[in-house]
């Protein structure tokens, strides 16, 4: 696999196109590549941002958060949050390279990256090409962030290997590989969490990735999450008092 991170200017509030943006900045696209995107740029195009100091922060986490636990629960004075069916801190509002600006996760993120794939598609005259939206999540119990996928388009977002055999002829019963999850934490760790200025990337050599010209199923979306009660950390996730946010859970 090969990553590529592309480097732009700062992007501000005075950037209102993303498709611009990918126009101004992304190569010449080949067959079989991901373009990877910050989901913080698309946000500040959408103009999902709020000026800090104009309103709580602790609110604005209740906005956009279906269930929340209150930052004085844990040593870091951090949120933990349930949001669009993702375990995140803060219900994804950061504050890194806002210049002043609380920024909100985008408001349709699945309309985003079909969109893109869309225009990515015929501008570059392609046939398999792939979108993931990204941001960054903690892991219980270790130390640092990893990037995810909030969105994908493009190719299939699970590898199943379920009665499948190993290596030993032994029946595999559970497991599913997150591609979309995988290709997001790669283009994440070569982009960067500072001021490296590397909001894109283009993700190369990839044969384990299933491309599909296709948006993805709204069934093959839902088989993404697992309610709370059927989760394997459910004996956790399920006995701390968590509180309502005001969005709603899909």
């Amino acid at each position: 696999m090969k990553v590529t991170p592309v480097k732009t200017h700062k992007i501000t509030l005075r950037d209102k196109d993303l498709l611009k943006l990918l126009d101004r900045y992304l190569p010449r696209l080949k067959e079989r590549s991901v373009v990877a995107i910050s989901s913080k740029i698309v946000a500040i195009c959408e103009g999902r941002v709020v000026k800090m100091g104009l309103v709580d922060k602790d609110e604005l986490i209740k906005n956009e958060a279906e269930l929340y636990l209150p930052r004085h629960e844990n040593r870091y004075h951090v949120s933990l949050t349930i949001t669009d069916s993702k375990l995140v801190a803060t219900a994804g509002i950061d504050e890194s390279n806002g210049d002043g600006y609380y920024i909100l996760w985008p408001k349709r993120p699945q309309k985003t990256v079909n969109a893109v794939r869309s225009y990515l598609k015929k501008k570059h005259k392609l046939i398999n090409i792939g979108v993931v939206l990204t941001d960054s999540v903690t892991t219980p119990l270790r130390m640092g962030v990893t990037g995810t996928a909030i969105s994908h388009c493009g190719f299939s977002a699970l590898n199943n290997y379920i009665g499948k055999t190993d290596i030993f002829g032994r029946r595999l019963e559970f497991t599913k590989v997150s591609i979309m999850n995988g290709l997001a934490a790669a283009s994440v760790v070569a982009t960067g969490e500072g001021k490296e200025q590397t909001p894109l990337a283009v993700i190369e050599d990839v044969p384990f990735v299933k491309f599909q010209d296709r948006n993805p199923t709204k069934k093959e979306l839902k088989d993404l999450n697992i309610v709370l009660e059927d989760d394997l950390y459910a004996p956790m996730l399920t006995k701390v008092k968590w509180l309502s946010g005001k969005k709603k859970a899909k």
